[in-house]
């Protein structure tokens, strides 16, 4: 789309409910869009959303193999809850290879930048590559929201994807935190807060997928 095709859509959006964003989103896929998620908290509302307006969409999952006993069991728990059509890719390398090649998972400070950074293009952005190169969607369902972090509040309901080459849609990228909550109770689902991204210093950092420094990453894979 144009910058002033998004800008029109984003105007148009921003007035409908994550649902319609949704069915609006899959009118303009082709038949070729996809869900990623990581199943940390509140995905089940992303995963509901999207799975209502097309039971099989593709579920993208990087899982790199340092998640925690909790996500894998609620990963589980959604998979067969919502018939999820999940599309799973690996790293090239198994955690303990890597653990015994770099000396382990980075410590999540600031001062590891580098190490963060050099992790998550091995053991996530590739993978993730990987997939969207295999699925080749059109459009990309995320559940990115402004108040995430500061670079997410840049962004908005639909976003050119200058990383992986599709149309990101995040249709409750303006929801609270409590608005997320009411959809979970309203829908009986059920959320996890174990969740660890080893990819991130803290929650107020990216791991690459939404950032530049991400798609410089992966162009050299």
């Amino acid at each position: 789309m144009t910058p002033e095709a998004v800008a029109e859509a984003n105007d148009l959006l921003r007035g409908k409910s994550p649902a319609e964003a949704v069915e609006w989103a899959i009118a303009q896929a082709d038949g070729r869009a996809i869900v990623s998620t990581n199943f940390r908290p509140y995905e089940a509302v992303i995963l509901h959303l999207v799975t209502q307006a097309q039971l099989d969409i593709p579920v993208l999952w990087v899982d790199h193999g340092y998640n925690r006993e909790a996500t894998y069991k609620h990963a589980e728990e959604l998979k067969a809850r919502l018939d999820l059509n999940i599309q799973a890719f690996v790293p090239k390398l198994t955690t303990a290879h890597y653990d015994a090649a770099h000396g382990g998972m980075p410590e999540p400070t600031e001062e590891n930048e580098a190490a963060i950074k050099a992790f998550s293009t091995v053991m996530k952005l590739e993978p993730f590559q990987r997939g969207m190169k295999e699925l080749a969607p059109t459009v990309w369902f995320t559940a990115l929201r402004k108040v995430q972090n500061p670079n997410r509040a840049e962004l908005d309901i639909v976003s050119p994807d200058n990383n992986f080459g599709s149309l990101k849609v995040s249709p409750v990228f303006n929801w609270s935190d409590e608005e997320m909550e009411a959809y979970l109770e309203e829908h009986d689902l059920p959320n996890e807060w174990d969740y660890f991204d080893p990819a991130k210093a803290d929650e107020k950092r990216e791991c690459g997928l939404h950032a530049a420094w991400g798609g410089e990453a992966v162009a050299d894979k």
